[in-house]
């Protein structure tokens, strides 16, 4: 395999090269390809949707030897991992077995998953993508078309908040445009703000991710980088920067666009990130419900309550015997079907990222996280009674 792998890269880049007339390596993780002829570059797909290269010997040799690693990796346990269930993944800058790899060169205690290596043909899943992963101890659970690009409606939130976290201040106190007051696309959620409403940023947070408030989503994108666009550019930006190279994002909410996409596996590591880096995320997505205070333009006090969109929050979902759920996102949308993206921990206190994507409905949805969940511990189960079992 390795041999195989050193003989295939170079042979691929000069064919590359040679079919499209330039390579460019943008950066280690964001393919893009460009053509020295006009012609055929404007017949390209723009953005993230058309791979980009550009030839640069060092990040070459890197992403050479990463592909040939993971190639060497899809060996004689792959049948054992399918078949049992997961495995457990190393920690950052510890050597792999060559089943699982961390990407310690992007942040710390994150996993990459081979693509080979995922489960396949399980009958309780329908939904087009679906991730369990074990946080606390580093361990995949079950991974199935993590790595494919789907629309992520409202779970895009995740990616806002994230935005919002890093370069807002809670405190700042938002004032809402005639943008944010006037999304006149159909079904879109609304908190119901009005043009000039003056609202803390934390009450924002609270409204976008609690109730999934569209208009909440654009004033947070505005007061951060002075509008939708630019704030688009951040949230991709911060996608790079965690190494989450599947997606393209145009807004601040998730509403409908072609080139708005994500897969399973960068949401993981968005959600990761959020729950480990910043405590407040957890304590917003735990809210079943939430008073919003603000000013009016007029400076007269106003509040609104909003319910929180997750079934678990609101106890009209109960989730498997041993296991809490903490908090997530829902997504929906006729494009995007059902999704949801959660944290929650099982009986010993271990923490978990479950992510269903594009179910039908919002029952099927429901009923494929519960069997998701109902795998929290299943990892540990199976050790202990292999440990426990009579040895000969």
């Amino acid at each position: 395999m390795v041999l195989a792998g050193m003989f295939f890269m170079p042979l691929l880049f000069l064919c590359c090269w040679m079919q499209h007339g330039g390579f460019k390596l943008n950066n280690m993780y964001n393919y893009k390809i460009t053509s020295t002829n006009k012609k055929n570059r404007k017949a390209m797909p723009k953005g993230p949707a058309g791979f980009k290269c550009y030839l640069k010997p060092v990040k070459l040799a890197v992403v050479s030897a990463l592909l040939v690693v993971l190639a060497a990796g899809c060996g004689k346990d792959k049948e054992n991992f399918l078949d049992g269930g997961g495995m457990a993944l190393p920690l950052a800058g510890v050597p792999s077995d060559g089943n699982w790899y961390c990407q310690d060169y992007l942040s710390e205690d994150v996993c990459v998953i081979p693509a080979g290596r995922q489960n396949k043909n399980n009958r309780n899943f329908t939904a087009s993508s679906v991730l369990l992963v074990n946080t606390t101890k580093n361990e995949v659970v079950y991974a199935s078309n993590i790595y494919d690009r789907l629309y992520p409606a409202s779970v895009t939130k995740i990616v806002t908040a994230l935005v919002a976290l890093k370069y807002g201040n809670l405190d700042d106190i938002v004032t809402i445009s005639y943008e944010a007051s006037h999304i006149t696309e159909y079904g879109a959620k609304l908190c119901g703000f009005n043009e000039g409403d003056k609202v803390k940023l934390e009450k924002l947070l609270y409204a976008l991710m609690v109730y999934s408030g569209n208009d909440a989503g654009i004033a947070i994108a505005e007061h951060i980088s002075g509008s939708t666009g630019k704030f688009a550019k951040l949230m991709n930006k911060e996608m790079e920067e965690l190494g989450a190279v599947g997606s393209h994002f145009t807004n601040p909410h998730g509403l409908h666009d072609d080139n708005h996409y994500t897969t399973a596996y960068d949401l993981y590591l968005v959600f990761n990130k959020l729950i480990s880096d910043y405590p407040e995320f957890t304590d917003i997505i735990n809210k079943g419900s939430v008073r919003v205070k603000y000013k009016d333009a007029s400076g007269q006090n106003k509040e609104m309550d909003f319910t929180s969109t997750v079934k678990y929050n609101i106890n009209t979902e109960t989730a498997p015997e041993g296991v809490e759920v903490t908090g997530g996102k829902t997504g929906t949308t006729q494009m995007a079907g059902s999704n949801l993206i959660l944290h929650s921990k099982d009986a010993d206190g271990d923490s978990y990222i479950s992510a269903v994507m594009h179910a039908s409905d919002s029952y099927s949805l429901y009923d494929q996280m519960n069997y998701l969940l109902s795998m929290e511990g299943r990892l540990k189960n199976n050790s202990k009674a292999a440990k426990d079992a009579p040895q000969e």
